[in-house]
């Protein structure tokens, strides 16, 4: 199994992590934890992704936005403190995200030459041409995809399939393929909290809403019956698999074990290897403290799965 992971993804402010739930150095704990593993091969991106695929993908005025230090803040939810400058915010955030952006995009060229694999971090749905919001600065699947239509290995013909089986809504993700039919969005959220946007809400084919607090047995439920309507022919998947479905999770707001996280993507894995559409997993939302553990069961759960 093909995992994608580089250092450089790892996000940490010293002191100042404790300013936002997320745990941005667990990529490292799951690297540590599987890197042993002889089935395991890992593969790095070997620079971030290019600013000019950046600067194609967004609006003009998006460009200047992601360059100024309050909108990136309140986009990362964190407070504007004076003595943070942009710069830090850059290296120590901003640049491990370009890094995980280069890791789908690799992570898909790697599926489309028939090997499905997993990027430990990117899946930064909330995040559009037009707007960078909840922890997401930088739309990786969406710059991943114009890169492989300009680089001919997709064309816009080509169907591909985006399961998003993280709490929250992908907004951005619906955003940026809102006119792109040739774009089936399956997205499994919990519909009582962010985002609440009912025109991207209204763009996903294959809609599963939740209600908070639901558990792990109705919801590998209502995962299979969604992942049955699914059509074989898609090129390529993307999987946003969030483990802010965790019952521990106070974001996510649902009722998942860890054991029902990684049970969870090893249907879905198993369900694109019996349709023969071959995959990206991307590590998406998590914010308890047990997110590193869920993202490494679920590593060893689809092992076989996607070999």
């Amino acid at each position: 199994m093909k995992i994608l992971y580089s250092p450089e993804y790892n996000i940490d402010l010293g002191v100042l992590n404790a300013l936002h739930p997320f745990d941005g150095r667990k990529y490292r704990k799951v690297y540590d934890a599987i890197s042993d593993d002889p089935r395991i091969e890992i593969e790095s991106p070997r620079m971030p992704i290019d600013e000019e695929a950046i600067n194609a993908f967004v609006n003009p005025l998006m460009r200047r936005l992601i360059k100024g230090k309050r909108y990136v803040l309140h986009a990362l939810e964190l407070p504007d403190i004076p003595l943070i400058s942009f710069s830090m915010i850059d290296r120590h955030i901003l640049a491990p995200m370009r890094w995980a952006v280069e890791g789908t995009r690799l992570g898909a060229e790697i599926a489309l030459a028939g090997e499905s694999c997993r990027n430990l971090s990117g899946g930064y749905h909330h995040a559009s041409r037009q707007s960078a919001e909840g922890f997401c600065i930088y739309n990786d699947i969406g710059i991943a995809y114009d890169s492989l239509i300009g680089s001919g290995r997709l064309t816009s013909g080509d169907r591909v399939l985006i399961v998003d089986v993280d709490a929250h809504h992908g907004n951005g993700n619906a955003y940026v393929f809102a006119e792109n039919p040739s774009v089936t969005l399956l997205d499994m959220y919990n519909a009582s909290i962010y985002p609440d946007s009912f025109f991207t809400r209204a763009r996903v084919n294959i809609a599963v809403q939740l209600e908070p607090g639901t558990t792990g047995e109705t919801y590998l439920h209502k995962l299979d019956d969604a992942l049955g309507k699914i059509d074989p022919d898609h090129v390529l998947a993307f999987v946003v698999a969030g483990t802010d479905v965790l019952k521990s999770d106070s974001l996510g707001q649902l009722g998942l074990s860890i054991e029902e996280c990684a049970q969870r993507d090893q249907i879905i894995a198993e369900r694109l290897a019996d349709l023969s559409i071959p995959s990206v997993f991307l590590a998406g939302g998590g914010y308890s403290r047990e997110s590193s553990q869920a993202m490494i069961a679920a590593i060893e759960g689809t092992m076989q799965s996607i070999a």
